[in-house]
């Protein structure tokens, strides 16, 4: 079980997978891959209901502390209490998001590295499993 922040290198051409079950009553969860706690290269944000984004999910970056544009998709495949699996497919130029009804996002990778040192998991989620391949 990965709790907060996991020190696992991700570079170009893997494929990261995390499986895990949002909280009942759960607001938010967020996936983070980054180099730094301000420089964060794909955040993932499923938005049950926060900062009046219902049913969301939410893409962004954030550079030196200051996020940038953020991006959405319609699709909201995830339950509360239902376990759901997403896979990061790491292009150079870009992240390719698997969300659980197979919707592909493409999130351009903002901050240009190739090796990203950090991912981490934060708010109401239980994660049940973590792959790097």
């Amino acid at each position: 079980v990965i709790r907060g922040r996991k020190n696992a290198s991700f570079n170009v051409g893997e494929t990261l997978t995390i499986t895990g079950v949002p909280k009942p009553n759960a607001a938010r969860f967020n996936v983070n891959i980054s180099s730094s706690d301000n420089d964060i290269a794909l955040h993932v944000d499923p938005r049950f209901n926060h900062l009046n984004y219902i049913r969301k999910v939410v893409f962004n970056s954030c550079q030196g502390g200051t996020w940038g544009e953020e991006q959405c998709v319609q699709s909201f495949p995830f339950e509360e209490g239902k376990e759901f699996e997403i896979s990061i497919e790491f292009k150079s130029a870009e992240f390719l998001v698997i969300l659980p009804d197979n919707t592909v996002f493409r999130f351009p990778n903002r901050l240009g590295a190739e090796i990203y040192p950090m991912i981490f998991v934060n708010a109401d989620v239980r994660i049940t499993s973590f792959k790097i391949k």
